[in-house]
């Protein structure tokens, strides 16, 4: 059985009343259709919020007719008045249901649409509608042919959102990973690499440990850059000149943080065990991990919005969209995760809502 990114006690949000997800599809020719479809056909999972999903119907139709499931959505056209009691509602640009996805790759339709589906669950968003985003995947080679400047959800979201600083974070296999850096080259990561780009990870992954994840105390562990982090400057200076003094930064502002430890031993359970959350210095350091231990079922949350957002840990898959063999272990994870979240900060403060229990 793959394993869940960690076990929560499911929290009812104030009144009885269940977050609403606003779910974009992603790229209409990608497997977002798919994974949805196949996650929210679990009664369970449906059970722990209501949802809306940005998309085409013809395509999400398409979908579950392909993995012999019965639609179990509500329809509504684009622009029609939208209310939302129970269940999941589809908002259907049925204008755009040429067919063009049938061949999957990059394109400027995909990339027009899902940027258009992130737009409208922004913008419902911002006027209080959902609790929660949670996105499909979408392709940055589609969102180019678009025009758009953004390369991806992360950078999308936060101009969206206004929101100055934005961590991105993975949850999954025991672990809670917020990067540094994420879609930066190796070699130009040594023109960026900064007190205030580490810092500001420390201090995101801290508040949401503490707000989102119940967790009153956080105790977190900081990766080191260099080999065996630099061996007292034999390996390069950074941890000295750059990740100390960032580490010094966030246990003045009173966030417990430890390290900068050696990244090929940080992540055995013996040295991890002791800490809610993990700050890596770059992608492949903190996705490696994550993905060995939990590829079908890593969520993607991205810390310093002003609401929960995720999505599944992986992308389009052009090679296999439309052959229903698709894993929606990770979609699955990613809604499950973001209805847990919404529930809790939708709690008011001091309320009697246990911390989550992670499988540390």
């Amino acid at each position: 059985m793959t394993p869940r990114p960690f076990e929560f006690e499911a929290l009812p949000a104030p009144n009885g009343c269940k977050p609403l997800i606003g779910v974009t599809m992603g790229d209409p020719a990608g497997i977002g259709a798919e994974v949805i479809v196949k996650a929210l056909d679990d009664p369970e999972l449906r059970a722990l919020g209501r949802f809306v999903i940005f998309g085409i119907d013809e395509v999400l139709c398409a979908a579950a007719d392909a993995a012999g499931l019965r639609p179990y959505w509500f329809r509504v056209r684009a622009g029609d008045d939208l209310r939302v009691d129970s269940g999941v509602v589809v908002v259907d640009h049925e204008e755009y249901a040429a067919g063009f996805w049938l061949s999957p790759r990059p394109t400027k339709e995909g990339g027009r649409l899902s940027l258009r589906w992130i737009d409208e669950a922004v913008l419902a968003a911002r006027g209080g509608m959902f609790d929660a985003i949670v996105t499909a995947p979408i392709h940055k080679g589609s969102w180019k042919l678009a025009g758009s400047r953004f390369p991806g959800h992360t950078e999308k979201l936060a101009d969206a959102f206004k929101s100055p600083r934005v961590t991105m974070a993975f949850v999954g296999g025991g672990l809670r990973v917020a990067l540094a850096s994420a879609h930066v080259g190796v070699f130009e990561l040594r023109n960026r690499f900064t007190i205030g780009l580490v810092f500001q990870p420390i201090d995101l992954l801290h508040e949401a440990l503490r707000n989102w994840f119940g967790i009153e105390r956080p105790r977190i562990a900081v990766a080191g850059l260099n080999p065996h982090a630099g061996e007292d400057g034999r390996f390069g200076d950074e941890e000295h000149r750059i990740i100390e003094p960032a580490m010094q930064m966030a246990r003045n502002a009173g966030i417990e943080v430890e390290g900068p430890f050696p990244a090929d031993t940080l992540f055995v359970p013996r040295n991890r065990n002791g800490f809610d959350g993990i700050v890596a210095m770059y992608h492949d350091q903190g996705l490696i991990p994550v993905k060995l231990l939990a590829f079908h079922s890593a969520v993607n949350i991205t810390l310093g919005l002003p609401l929960v957002r995720t999505s599944p840990d992986h992308g389009t898959a052009f090679d296999i969209a439309g052959s229903n063999v698709a894993d929606p272990g990770s979609m699955r994870e990613a809604i499950r995760l973001a209805c847990l979240l919404a529930a809790r900060a939708l709690r008011p403060a001091g309320s009697d809502a246990a911390p989550v229990a992670g499988d540390r």
